[in-house]
């Protein structure tokens, strides 16, 4: 059985949520980075981390990417044009999305207080909306992919709700349509309900 690392307040939750969309077992320790748990997993002491028997995988994309193949959901099959596709959209979401909210985290509370630049949130904000309309742009349907949930639907959508805790602009029209039928998923909330 699958055992996750990481609390679901935190990148843990795409992990979590993909375990559910998949309905495979799994059990969750709500660990904080550089807790014991999350250092016996990951040497850096970052969440979310996946263990599964004696082998540890961490990063929260690797994790997704491991059990979408192995478990051939959320996915386009591995060789494909289609993967080859999900892919750019995902590494896209990561580089335009995610590292913008990651950077402006680093930041606001996580870098010490001497090498934070507040007045990067600015920037960042207007960097996010810019980019955000670029990856609606490659929506395909009522998914990002098309007329099934993917890989980049999980990553996209909790981009979505970090950008909200971080007093991000919403996203309007089509987008925030989006991320309310994401939300409204029963294995979402059965994922975001282990707090």
């Amino acid at each position: 059985m699958y055992e996750v690392i990481g609390t679901s307040a935190s990148r843990a939750l795409r992990v979590i949520w993909m375990l559910e969309e998949l309905g495979v077992p799994y059990t969750h320790i709500s660990a904080k980075p550089h807790s014991e748990e999350a250092l016996s997993a990951n040497p850096s002491g970052k969440i979310p981390a996946l263990r599964e028997g004696d082998d540890v995988i961490c990063d929260s994309t690797a994790i997704m990417t491991y059990l979408s193949d192995k478990h051939g959901g959320l996915t386009a099959p591995a060789g494909t044009l289609a993967r080859a596709q999900q892919d750019a959209v995902t590494q896209a979401i990561l580089d335009d999305i995610d590292a913008v909210l990651w950077a402006t985290a680093r930041h606001s509370f996580i870098l010490p207080s001497e090498h934070r630049v507040p007045a990067i949130k600015e920037p960042m904000k207007w960097e996010y909306t810019r980019n955000l309309a670029r990856i609606e742009a490659m929506m395909q349907g009522d998914f990002v992919m098309g007329d099934q949930i993917t890989l980049p639907d999980i990553l996209l959508t909790h981009c979505l709700r970090w950008a909200a805790v971080a007093k991000f602009p919403a996203p309007s029209g089509a987008l925030a349509d989006y991320l309310d039928r994401m939300q409204a998923r029963p294995a979402f909330q059965r994922a975001v309900a282990l707090s």
